[in-house]
């Protein structure tokens, strides 16, 4: 009984990782003098980071409760398995020794069996590493990890074995068995009477090949997911009963898989009627407005969230922020649903108190002028629906893009009887940046970018010491943005600094100053300018922008050759020019990267003053509009352009219009249409231009990449109208701030002039890392 009882005792210890084992004398121990106080047991701690964590010291009274709260605080140690103490009596004084037992390590960490994918990629899907202390639970789920990667790689019937008794002496062994990687060869789909092959191949993510060009293999778990893919395709369009199942067909040697989706489509729902219940604000044909909802059109359970959710926030933007909306569905015989939108509207608020909370280092003025401009402030109604109280709001969204935080939530608070109060929740991102990129471009060669960009600089907060400067604690709050960029490169170079106050003294009024050099090696001579400018801009809710904008600048032309024409000869060496710009735009578009729908315009006239009088009067509109949307929600946009220019008096030819290249008329060159002159046909610039583009982007597979198809026309002062055609590729590069694209462009004149210069093939391509 008594070996019984001690290794019940030995197992309590080691499960627990506390133990108090006492000797024969621990008792005596009590209340005696420590004369020591030792470690025992220990590999790789040293005796004074286990000493670090106890409290009894020599000369103190011993106790047995403090020694266990030593063990207690020892067995917390990182490297501790378990821990107690032992006692011993010799010279009427205590020998107290902590005993630890550490935890074992990763001695050895070994892949077998592993042929089609390396180690050093395996290796990333644990958490662990060699070396590092050995836990079992970590082991067994980097044996899972690692399975499941295979799985996701293609390999179906991979399995990985963990080396159990190895694992017990620090030697972490997994054994693998990759078996067969079939190759999709081919995916079909039966049953499908209202959608076409072509069309469910662009909703599932199991193809053959991605991009028409790399081998896709079989994926259990893609084909999951697709199967659950189809069916919210085809619920979205009223098949409510549809059912989907998966068959795949391998070959004798599993090396290829044909996958089959079976759909049972069912009948098409549609809306018999649509009732609203509960309302008293607005009235039934207000609340149908815009309903995606008809009767006697399809049905399908999204569109009526969507108009639940659409009702609720007409409320919720006139200040209702506890208005709900509950939506009731019946369905009928025949494949018809009965609608029923019951509106709890709730009581109206009015906006109270703003309150600024979880900004360090941006000032709560920079954060609330934001909320101003967009009209929530105090005594206007309670706009919940922009103010959503998740993140997601239009206006959450827009502080958080204009402050650049990593998240910004607005929730109500209060109780009183007509107005709620505002909680505004930021959560700071990191505002300031360097970024060093590189890009090549047909039109502008090799060019390399160095970056600095503080988007919540202070210009007035001054540093106290020579470390704030590179602590972060200077120039840091106001919400201004300082940036700083050089761009050298093989063909042109351009060095700039820009400061941007965006609420001049509290203002939805921009302040822009600015420096820049800019040098380019032209056709027969160089350009190099040095720019000075000032702009105001004024910004309007209806997304209309009006502004002033100043520039004086000095452009040199140097390097010509002997024989350019009189045109440029004349403005050889240092030209100054003072400008004043007047202009307007607006932008109504649904995106600032990928636009799909809306409009964005721009116009103005400058006047030039200097060694030259002049002015110029120019203007872009842009229109996007979704032609077609597929399954898979990707949709094919047509954008047009127009833009028109003209000067009104004598400019010098290095401020007159040029045309083609990229941006342009596609499948001319850089600068390629312009009259010209001297023996060298050099362009000296067109007095006025108008030009026309459209382009239509077709995805392919995803938004990341698209096939594009455009066509451009264009007129200058002399010569036929240009027109050209083509088509090509555009790949959208995600970065932190959006995506950046990359096109590549081939097009082809229909019409030009003689002295054109043509260009078949454009490409843009850059990145930042």
């Amino acid at each position: 009984m008594r070996l019984m009882a001690g290794w019940m005792l030995t197992a309590l210890c080691l499960t627990s990782g506390i133990c108090t084992a006492q000797s024969a004398t621990a008792a005596e121990a009590e209340g005696l003098s420590i004369g020591r106080v030792e470690a025992a047991g220990n590999v790789t701690l040293t005796r004074s980071e286990i000493l670090a964590a106890t409290s009894l010291r020599p000369g103190q009274r011993f106790s047995a409760v403090e020694a266990s709260a030593d063990v207690q605080r020892i067995a917390s140690l990182g490297p501790v398995e378990t821990a107690y103490y032992t006692t011993g009596i010799a010279d009427g004084r205590v020998t107290l020794t902590y005993e630890v037992v550490e935890k074992n390590l990763v001695r050895t960490l070994v892949l077998r069996g592993n042929k089609g994918i390396g180690d050093s990629r395996l290796l990333n899907e644990l958490t662990f590493t060699q070396g590092d202390y050995l836990d079992a639970f970590a082991v067994r789920t980097g044996r899972d990890a690692i399975e499941a990667f295979y799985h996701k790689r293609g390999y179906a019937w991979a399995t990985v074995t963990l080396n159990e008794a190895a694992m017990l002496v620090g030697q972490v062994e997994y054994i693998i068995e990759e078996g067969p990687r079939p190759k999709i060869k081919k995916v079909r789909f039966s049953g499908n009477q209202s959608f076409t092959d072509s069309e469910l191949k662009k909703a599932v993510n199991t193809k053959p090949r991605k991009l028409l060009i790399f081998q896709e293999y079989y994926n259990i778990e893609r084909v999951d997911e697709d199967e659950q893919k189809l069916i919210d395709v085809y619920q979205k369009r009223a098949f409510l009963d549809v059912k989907v199942s998966s068959e795949v067909v391998f070959d004798d040697d599993k090396k290829t898989a044909e996958v089959i989706f079976h759909i049972e489509e069912g009948p098409v729902y549609l809306v018999d009627s649509i009732r609203f219940t509960g309302h008293t604000f607005f009235d039934q044909a207000q609340l149908r407005q815009d309903l995606r909802l008809r009767e006697d059109f399809y049905y399908s359970h999204d569109r009526a969230e969507f108009d639940a959710r659409k009702i609720r926030g007409r409320y919720l933007e006139l200040g209702f922020v506890e208005a709900q909306v509950e939506l009731k569905r019946v369905f009928l015989p025949g494949a018809r649903v009965a609608v029923e939108f019951v509106v709890t509207e709730g009581p109206r608020f009015r906006i109270g108190e703003v309150m600024i909370t979880g900004n360090t280092s941006l000032k709560d003025h920079s954060i609330r002028r934001v909320l101003d401009e967009e009209g929530f402030e105090p005594g206007a109604w309670y706009d919940a629906d922009d103010a959503s109280g998740i993140g997601n709001g239009e206006l959450e969204q827009i502080v958080q893009h204009t402050i650049v935080a990593e998240s910004v939530v607005i929730t109500p608070t209060g109780d009183a009887p007509d107005t709620r109060d505002a909680m505004v929740n930021i959560r700071e991102g990191q505002t300031g940046s360097i970024m060093f990129g590189a890009g090549v471009a047909s039109d502008a060669g090799i060019i390399g970018s160095i970056t600095l960009d503080q988007r919540n600089f202070d210009i007035t907060d001054w540093p106290e010491s020579f470390g704030d400067l590179f602590t972060g604690k200077a120039f840091r709050g106001a919400g201004q943005r300082m940036r700083i960029a050089l761009n050298p490169g093989t063909v042109y170079s351009t060095y700039s600094i820009n400061f941007t106050e965006p609420y001049l003294y509290d203002q939805p009024v921009s302040l822009n100053v600015g420096g820049a050099s800019f040098s380019r090696y032209r056709e027969s001579w160089d350009e190099g300018r040095l720019t000075g400018s000032l702009s105001l801009e004024r910004r309007y809710r209806d997304d209309w922008r009006r502004g002033i904008a100043f520039r004086g600048e000095q452009v040199r032309i140097s390097n010509l050759d002997a024989d350019v024409p009189k045109e440029i000869f004349d403005v050889k060496g240092d030209n100054i020019l003072y400008g004043t710009r007047f202009y307007v735009r607006r932008d109504r578009t649904d995106s600032s990267y990928l636009p799909t729908q809306g409009y964005n315009f721009d116009a103005g006239y400058e006047q030039i003053f200097g060694d030259f009088t002049f002015g110029i009067l120019s203007g872009t509109q842009r229109w996007y509009k979704t032609l077609y949307e597929d399954l898979a929600e990707n949709k094919t946009v047509l954008e047009t352009k127009i833009h028109a220019g003209t000067v009104i008096g004598t400019a010098p030819m290095f401020e007159k219009f040029h045309a083609g290249g990229l941006g342009s008329i596609r499948g001319f060159r850089y600068r390629g249409v312009s009259p010209r002159k001297g023996p060298d046909d050099d362009p000296i610039g067109s007095d006025w231009l108008i030009m026309g583009s459209a382009e239509v982007a077709i995805p392919l597979g995803s938004q990341t990449f698209a096939w594009l198809f455009f066509g451009d026309v264009g007129m200058i002062d002399s010569g036929p109208i240009r027109m050209s055609l083509g088509t090509g590729i555009q790949v959208m590069i995600p970065q932190f701030f959006g995506p950046v694209p990359m096109r590549f462009e081939l097009a082809s004149p229909l019409t030009k002039d003689d002295k054109d210069e043509t260009q078949a093939f454009s490409f843009s391509v850059g990145a930042l890392f």
